[in-house]
């Protein structure tokens, strides 16, 4: 199988620490032991403060639910409360009124049954009677606050909060995760990946494509051709990586490939690191056709015989076209022997030119602000 060509690099492994003269010959050796004890020691003491102070707040929470829920508590004894604890902890953070409301509707969210309820005052272990999602445990309180105030749902939020864990979603990415809704679109491509592929990496291969796609961060006034949309996906990398998901390396745009004399383009090439092997994106400005599904069965053939490794999976195509017939791109794939999926994408419509004019500006708002 010929050699991959220099446009994917192998992760460089970091070598061992080099022996300094005059020392132990087994001190390189337990000072890197010692290095990963005491970061894995500053993990589990930072797990173990967060799961603190999940404690506090949800005991605060319970103890403001069971007030306000008896009726012995008006709601606007909140406030006083939030100003009482300030005047008491002014170093700390976190006791605002609105963030005492989140408190107790974190207690409303994994609430204790009738018995835990009872013991609940007294006991010492009271992470054992809570019934919370293990990811949950985990995650900070401010993307528990984020999870409580934008999703409702608790089999969604539960998806997302393991998601965040997962994958370490940054607070800012768990709301353009949930905003974008990926809980809908994860795994739902119209794929071939169970015929073509062996069932371990099928099925990690079927998590890992989407649909529709939502590139939000791309604007279209009407018809937009493929070459804007990929110079758009390429100028916006970050945010386009960030919607493929985790595990996506790009590799290049437009690369090149010679078959039978002849050059031909591939849109868009990825290497992706868990599912280990290149993955062909074709980009469509129109519907599905089925002649899309041959082209791909061809730009994967060459790159699996010009790019892959012996030790690489075979390459997985994606078409991503503006909409699909489901019915054309199943009978598409049907009969293909090489794994391809099918998706739609979203773009953000522009704002008509006679809108613009009547809208504020970034300026005209920082200006309106006082910035």
């Amino acid at each position: 199988m010929p050699k991959r060509k220099s446009g994917f690099r192998a992760p460089t492994v970091q070598a061992p620490p080099a022996r300094v003269a005059g020392l132990p010959a087994d001190y390189a050796e337990f000072l890197e032991d010692l290095k990963v004890r005491i970061r894995e020691a500053r993990m589990r003491a930072g797990i173990a403060a967060n799961q603190e102070l999940l404690l506090l707040y949800y005991g605060i929470g319970f103890d403001l639910h069971s007030r306000l829920e008896m009726g012995t508590w008006g709601t606007g004894i909140v406030n006083r409360l939030a100003e009482d604890l300030h005047r008491a902890f002014p170093e700390m953070e976190g006791f605002s009124p609105r963030n005492l409301r989140r408190m107790r509707a974190f207690y409303r969210a994994y609430p204790l049954d009738e018995q835990s309820r009872v013991i609940w005052p007294r006991a010492v272990a009271k992470l054992e009677l809570v019934k919370w999602p293990r990811a949950v445990a985990k995650l900070t309180w401010g993307h528990n606050v984020i999870l409580l105030e934008k999703c409702k749902d608790p089999v969604e939020r539960d998806w997302y909060a393991q998601a965040a864990l997962e994958h370490g979603w940054s607070r800012d990415i768990l709301v353009i995760q949930l905003e974008s809704e990926l809980h809908k679109r994860q795994g739902k491509a119209l794929t071939n990946f169970k015929r073509t592929l062996p069932p371990p990496q099928s099925d990690l291969a079927q998590q890992v494509v989407k649909d529709p796609y939502t590139f939000d961060f791309l604007t279209s006034a009407g018809d937009a051709h493929e070459r804007e949309i990929e110079r758009g996906l390429v100028e916006h990398m970050q945010r386009f990586l960030l919607e493929l998901g985790v595990g996506f390396a790009f590799v290049g745009r437009q690369v090149h490939m010679e078959v039978g004399g002849e050059d031909f383009y591939i849109d868009l090439l990825f290497y992706h690191l868990r599912l280990r092997c290149y993955v062909v994106i074709e980009l469509k400005a129109g519907a599905f056709k089925p002649e899309h599904a041959g082209k791909m069965n061809f730009y994967l053939s060459a790159v699996d015989d010009h790019l892959r490794h012996k030790d690489d999976q075979p390459s997985v195509g994606i078409i991503l076209c503006k909409s699909k017939n489901r019915l054309i791109a199943e009978y598409a794939l049907r009969d293909t022997h090489k794994p391809i999926g099918v998706s739609a994408y979203k773009l953000t419509k522009a704002l008509p030119e006679k809108l613009k004019g009547t809208l504020p500006t970034i300026k005209d708002l920082e200006a309106a602000l006082g910035k």
